[in-house]
């Protein structure tokens, strides 16, 4: 399917002046490290050529396409030692990290089941192997000198997997990213606003903890305290979510989700959680259930990270994607509401970030994972009602959207 020069422009356009700088553009004469696989080459070529028409640099990580009869990543999984699993070129990746402002991938799945019929705990062992570029990222991003976002490429297989044909598939994208408009980059950051002035009326409330309720949901989540919420503000092209880092220690009770999740190259689905204390006490899924076992069983990955609500009236994805990026996102008829396990956004603090010690980090709840945090999502029908600090209850969001 070739996709329309004009698009793919606007596209580019949205990513480079509005995503990247959390949603204000890069400047002139900064770097961005540019991830991408060859499927979306046409993509790749017209955000770089928007980068440097903006007076910035380009540092390209051009991938091979990741399938199944010529992958490189596939070849070693099923060939190399452990040695060369849990491989990593410490001083090349601080050298990319030092080098950069920003990081803007393109995701892409030529194949979505690459990694089919492999042992999870062989891929867990090379991804954990990346938990220090992760880490690397992350100390130069709370020092407000790193940006990254995430744009989506459409490819058959992904289709394929979403039940959609490519055009269907390509449609959504184009509808959720405001591609059709005579100026997206505007239409973005009119919807940025409009978003952040339900984020603001969050932190008005100061909450002190949610209750989620519904058909296959009880779960209470504590916030904890320093927290504020946040929007995508760039960070993922689309992005229609409110989130934050709750104190994982306080996430008590169970929850399912009704869309499918992809760890590793699988397909997890039907997945169950049961929480005491914070921890991961039960998990199940009806499909590869033995993919979630390993994803959770990586350290801190039995907590929670984030606690996400999107709001119907802005969304305008109405079908399953298979990609989070997308499904994450999702509108429909109740919006989403999604928590991930692993990692904790720190940007999340309602103050200084870069001061704060890793010891205070862990003092406020703040879960630490570098090797993990992966959405997990439910487009069912869900009421959240807010505690706040005079203990009074307040609903906040029922039939997918805030009622602030």
């Amino acid at each position: 399917m070739n996709i329309d020069e004009s698009l793919l422009k606007k596209y580019a356009a949205v990513m480079v002046l509005y995503a990247l700088n959390n949603g204000k553009g890069i400047n002139k004469g900064d770097t961005v490290f540019l991830v991408g696989q060859e499927c979306s080459k046409d993509l790749y070529i017209a955000v770089a050529k928007e980068i440097y028409a903006a007076g910035g640099n380009v540092i390209t990580n051009y991938l091979p396409d990741n399938i199944r009869t010529q992958s490189l990543t596939r070849y070693l999984l099923q060939h190399g030692n452990d040695e060369q699993l849990s491989f990593f070129a410490n001083s090349y990746w601080q050298g990319i990290v030092d080098a950069i402002d920003h990081i803007l991938f393109i995701i892409a799945e030529p194949d979505i089941h690459v990694f089919e019929g492999l042992p999870s705990s062989k891929i867990s062992m090379m991804n954990s192997a990346r938990a220090p570029y992760m880490a690397m990222r992350e100390k130069k991003e709370q020092a407000g000198k790193l940006s990254w976002t995430l744009c989506l490429y459409g490819t058959q297989s992904m289709a394929d997997e979403a039940g959609l044909t490519l055009e269907e598939y390509w449609e959504q994208i184009i509808e959720a990213c405001y591609l059709r408009e005579d100026d997206p980059v505007t239409k973005w950051k009119q919807v940025q606003r409009e978003i952040e002035t339900i984020k603001d009326k969050l932190d008005a409330l100061a909450i002190e903890k949610l209750h989620v309720k519904g058909d296959d949901v009880d779960l209470e989540i504590l916030i904890g305290k320093h927290r504020k919420w946040l929007s995508g503000g760039g960070k993922n092209i689309p992005s229609f979510e409110i989130f934050t880092s709750p104190d994982w220690r306080g996430t008590n009770g169970s929850i399912q989700f009704n869309q499918p999740l992809y760890y590793s190259g699988k397909r997890i689905a039907g997945v169950s959680l049961q929480f005491e204390n914070g921890v991961v006490v039960a998990s199940s899924a009806t499909e590869n259930e033995d993919a979630l076992k390993e994803m959770i069983a990586q350290e801190n990955a039995d907590k929670v990270g984030e606690f996400s609500l999107t709001d119907k009236r802005h969304s305008r994805i109405t079908r399953f994607m298979a990609t989070t990026l997308f499904d994450e996102n999702m509108g429909g008829a109740f919006g989403n509401t999604h928590i991930a396990l692993g990692n904790a956004y720190k940007d999340t603090f309602a103050g200084d970030m870069s001061v704060v010690t890793d010891a205070q980090w862990a003092e406020m709840g703040y879960n630490s994972c570098p090797k993990v945090h992966t959405d997990i999502v439910s487009t069912a029908n869900r009421i959240v009602t807010a505690t706040v600090a005079d203990g009074s209850e307040k609903i906040i969001y029922r039939n997918g959207m805030f009622v602030l």
